[in-house]
């Protein structure tokens, strides 16, 4: 694997994803990134954009084993893990879909905490413990949750501690213009059905993924004025002056990761500024936890961190007086 094979990859994978998603190819981009990192992400926004569809055709685009959970309120965890059951004088474990490779967590806020907290373990460790006896997920695995952000009624916010685990929370947003509503009218007039899902070949394998996954984390040079500068930021979420929790390291950890997913989607096998520009507020937003008074006043999370991208001096190379490459 080198730069430029990884680059073909990647397009083919946007391309395969936009020829049946109608919508910003820069959502598509940051999702593969996270998810070349390890990484889960959370699609918060409006009922009806096609969060779902797009969850589906990106796990078949990269050939991967794929699971839909829909969470209800009477939903246990067991039905997502799995459980043991009592068969011939022995005890068989019947595998819950959490044993995939991408896993959709449909609606995610619609189950109470006890539920959403069996997919703690595996989403950070990669791993799911069914009865004490623990079991490791086949990697490439990730959760890909969806939720609305305007239904209350029947709905649990997710815990702080479930929401730093996601790397990217994305927002889809509404069609950007007449002529992309159009092709959703278009495209459906075309496949004559609801979900073409079905009819979409994998434009690589589950190993190539893997293995672009492998070159994410060991090829791709992050410089120490790089990391100084996701630090400060992360720091800089911490004591502003509407913030009562600011990001965790986690944050910084995954802000970390996914530039350098992102920097070699863009052919460079180190990471620039602009790199971490792109997802800090994907990365860090849904990590802080405002003061009351400041989300009473309509403030989000998104504000602060774009007030510390202005604030924090962007790094003009390393601290040697080179570049940002090696």
């Amino acid at each position: 694997m080198n730069v430029r094979e990884f680059m073909r990859l990647c397009d083919s994978i946007v391309k395969t994803v936009c020829d049946v998603y109608v919508g910003d190819s820069l959502i598509v981009k940051k999702m593969l990134a996270a998810c070349l990192s390890n990484g889960n992400v959370l699609f918060e926004d409006y009922p009806g954009l096609g969060k779902t569809l797009l969850a589906k055709v990106f796990a078949k685009s990269i050939g991967a084993e794929y699971n839909r959970i829909q969470f209800t309120p009477d939903l246990l965890p067991a039905d997502i893990t799995g459980t043991k059951v009592y068969r011939g004088g022995e005890f068989e474990l019947i595998k819950g879909p959490i044993f995939t490779h991408v896993l959709l967590a449909d609606e995610i806020n619609r189950s109470p905490p006890k539920t959403q907290s069996a997919l703690l373990e595996a989403m950070e460790e990669k791993q799911v413990t069914i009865e004490g006896e623990t079991h490791t997920l086949e990697l490439p695995f990730f959760v890909i949750a969806t939720q609305n952000p305007v239904e209350q009624e029947g709905t649990y916010p997710l815990p702080e501690a479930q929401l730093d685990r996601f790397m990217l929370r994305l927002c889809p947003g509404y069609p950007s213009s007449v002529e992309e509503e159009m092709e959703i009218l278009s495209r459906r007039i075309e496949w004559m059905k609801d979900d073409p899902t079905e009819d979409i070949s994998p434009c690589v394998t589950i190993s190539e993924f893997r293995a672009m996954q492998e070159f994410v984390e060991s090829s791709i040079y992050v410089s120490k004025s790089i990391l100084r500068y996701i630090s400060e930021l992360v720091r800089a979420t911490r004591k502003h002056e509407y913030v009562d929790v600011g990001s965790s390291p986690r944050g910084g950890l995954a802000l970390l990761k996914v530039t350098r997913a992102i920097a070699a989607m863009d052919g460079r096998d180190y990471v620039v500024p602009d790199d971490v520009k792109l997802v800090a507020v994907d990365a860090l937003a849904h990590r802080i936890i405002l003061k009351v008074e400041r989300a009473v006043e309509g403030i989000r999370p998104e504000v602060v961190v774009e007030d510390v991208l202005k604030e924090v001096e962007v790094p003009k190379g390393d601290e040697e007086g080179r570049g940002f490459s090696r």
